[in-house]
């Protein structure tokens, strides 16, 4: 038995939709044998897009009953029964989240239409019930409404359940197919196909347009986990996907790496985290003729090589301000206080800097190198060696004088013949600096380094 479900909603995204009506038709694969459709007070605004679609006012639903009223109707009507609707996650979340706000866990088993309509009936320009329907001559009575769309889902159904021939039901409703949680528009063979290793994974919609972005220990684990995800937005963007696709890169860090130059070249929809306006501020130092070393920041395209770049001059000085409190630095040599031959220090007659020749510009310069130095990575040349994607050959990092400058990967056998650092360049994949790679950089160099020491530690012990 079946409980084919429709419902409409106010559609203000993953910000909280609320359903305007609902429609749930008992089936036994033959006959409608039980039905309950109401319009819900959704107890929000209907936008005018919304009632344009549905043709639902806000003065046909203000005298509706609120879900809390109808809730043990639909808890009744759909227990024991395998929830059926089109596009089955959407319908099922939403109707989950309204029990869930009353305090109820409420769970059935689930079945998709879409996703049976791809297996029994492959290879339709469109699996979106208005199309499947007019090529099946299935008429909606009342199309975007609750129990006009719920009807066609029954017949949908039922001529599924008669070309069913493999038993792909069965097989959909089997706990360990996983078929019922997997987003309407991908292949199960996508999600088969995915490797169990370190890379970058991109959720794709209909078009094929990268809307998401991940790094992964393990591709096939991180991908299947969104698919369990109950937040709105997660849940949204598994809606979308309909294509997957990965990168191997053989290493945690060079994912991490991929991943963060991949978001900032794609700019993808469901991405947040590292989804901002290119970097304009760029700081670097230099060093006067006193032989004292500066601090200064300047527009990033007249920084020829700079030590971290800024999405703002604000977010610079900020940064520049927590390095002079630190290392104790002076405001004037750090571009701070511009225009004075002092720090604001001296007229507090509290400065024991080297602008008030209380120390020398050595001495000085040495806090200015340490401060430098916590940077990111610092100003060295590095090759940061990774494990590989084959057994053959290994991967790495490069940074040249405190600049990262891409990653690549090298045959292990060829690794003998080069001995310096700019040696590699000519194996890598050039990438953009920028002050989210200099933080995962940091943050490895500064993890491997604790180790180092701790395990140092544990043999002197």
């Amino acid at each position: 038995m079946y409980a084919v479900v429709d419902i409409e909603t106010t559609g203000n995204g993953h910000k909280g939709q609320k359903i305007t009506e609902i429609s749930v038709l008992v089936f036994d694969g033959k006959n409608i044998v039980n039905e309950f459709t109401s319009l819900v007070n959704p107890e929000q605004n209907i936008p005018p897009f919304i009632t344009n679609l549905t043709g639902i006012t806000n003065a046909m639903v203000r005298n509706a009953p609120k879900f809390h009223e109808i809730a043990k109707k639909v808890e009744e009507i759909t227990s024991n029964l395998i929830f059926v609707a089109h596009n089955v996650n959407f319908d099922y979340n939403i109707i989950r989240d309204e029990f869930k706000s009353l305090g109820f866990d409420w769970k059935r088993k689930k079945l998709c239409t879409v996703r049976l309509t791809r297996k029994i009936v492959p290879g339709l320009p469109s699996y979106s019930l208005g199309n499947i329907c007019s090529g099946e001559n299935i008429a909606i009575n009342g199309r975007h409404r609750a129990k006009g769309d719920a009807e066609a889902t029954v017949e949908l159904l039922r001529r599924l359940i008669e070309r069913d021939t493999n038993f792909t039901i069965n097989s959909f409703l089997n706990p360990k197919s996983r078929q019922a949680t997997l987003p309407p528009l991908l292949e199960k063979k996508t999600i088969e196909a995915l490797p169990e290793t370190f890379g970058v994974y991109y959720f794709k919609n209909a078009k094929k347009e990268v809307i998401y972005v991940g790094k992964a220990n393990n591709i096939k684990q991180r991908v299947i986990s969104h698919f369990y995800d109950k937040k709105k937005k997660e849940q949204q963007m598994c809606l979308e996907t309909a294509y997957i696709s990965h990168t191997k890169t053989g290493s945690e860090l060079l994912a991490l790496l991929l991943e963060s130059s991949e978001i900032k070249k794609i700019y993808p929809k469901y991405n947040q985290a590292q989804k901002n306006k290119r970097e304009a501020i760029g700081l670097f130092s230099y060093e006067d003729q006193k032989g004292i070393i500066h601090l200064a920041f300047n527009q990033l395209k007249l920084v020829p090589n700079p030590l971290i770049s800024f999405f703002s001059n604000t977010a610079c000085r900020k940064f520049v301000e927590t390095l002079c409190e630190e290392f104790t630095l002076c405001p004037k040599y750090c571009h701070l206080q511009t225009n004075v031959t002092r720090c604001f220090h001296h007229q507090l007659k509290t400065c024991k800097g080297v602008c008030c020749n209380q120390e020398t510009p050595e001495n000085y310069n040495t806090r200015v190198k340490k401060a430098i130095a916590s940077i990111g990575v610092g100003a060295e040349n590095l090759v940061i060696k990774e494990t590989g994607r084959t057994k053959n050959e290994f991967g790495f990092a490069l940074v040249l004088e405190g600049t990262y400058k891409g990653f690549g990967y090298i045959d292990v056998t060829q690794d003998k013949n080069l001995e310096n650092p700019e040696d590699y360049q000519f194996f890598v994949e050039p990438k953009r600096d920028n002050r989210d790679i200099q933080k995962i950089l940091g943050a490895y160099l500064r993890k491997k380094k604790a180790l180092k020491e701790e395990k140092n530690g544990k043999i002197s012990i």
